[in-house]
């Protein structure tokens, strides 16, 4: 998928301009403690620039250009300090690692083969710190349906690409927060990095 060319079609049914409200739950809920975070696939900035908001410390990266210019953008005028760069999860260093917690939504499953799954995985443990959780949302195979969506994975898949590395606390079903008819329907997954 060419997502610097879905930016600047605008072709990008995933950007929904405010911050998820599965990240809201989770973070309200569990409680996650202000940490350094880094959110992985940041898009044009919204669930970024709620964490800075939360009084997280918070970096962004995503592989398109004109996001991380969006994102730019929209923490300027919510005069919030989230730092986002142009980069790829899968090939990248992470100078400000390790983090405390880390969110994806909808990355985890791109591409959805088992040894991509588990690279993710892996590179998410490097860049965790000691007990730190990581909280992903991804497209779930329970859901049957005809034209785009995001890619589907199973949650035997999930399973199988974190362990040994991560406890899952939580693996459930909901759905993206999207203003789209019908709702994608996800995996809300949150993990703890296990000691080595």
């Amino acid at each position: 998928m060419d997502f610097e060319e879905r930016y600047r079609t605008g072709n990008t049914g995933w950007e929904i301009n405010r911050v998820d409200s599965n990240l809201v739950a989770v973070v309200s809920t569990t409680p996650i403690s202000p940490c350094k975070v880094l959110d992985i696939g940041c898009g044009t900035g919204d669930n970024a620039i709620w964490l800075q908001k939360q009084g997280f410390t918070v970096t962004g990266i995503d592989i398109s250009k004109l996001a991380i210019e969006a994102a730019e953008k929209k923490a300027k005028v919510a005069n919030v300090d989230c730092s986002c760069f142009i980069g790829d999860f899968f090939k990248d260093t992470i100078s400000e690692a390790p983090f405390g917690f880390i969110f994806d939504r909808g990355c985890f499953h791109h591409p959805p083969k088992d040894e991509n799954l588990h690279l993710f995985a892996k590179n998410v443990f490097d860049s965790l710190s000691e007990n730190g959780l990581w909280l992903t949302l991804a497209g779930s195979c329970d859901q049957k349906r005809n034209g785009e969506g995001p890619p589907q994975i199973t949650g035997t898949q999930i399973v199988k690409a974190v362990e040994p590395m991560f406890e899952i606390l939580t693996l459930k079903t909901g759905f993206f927060d999207s203003d789209h008819k019908p709702k994608m329907k996800s995996w809300i997954c949150l993990m703890k990095k296990r000691q080595a």
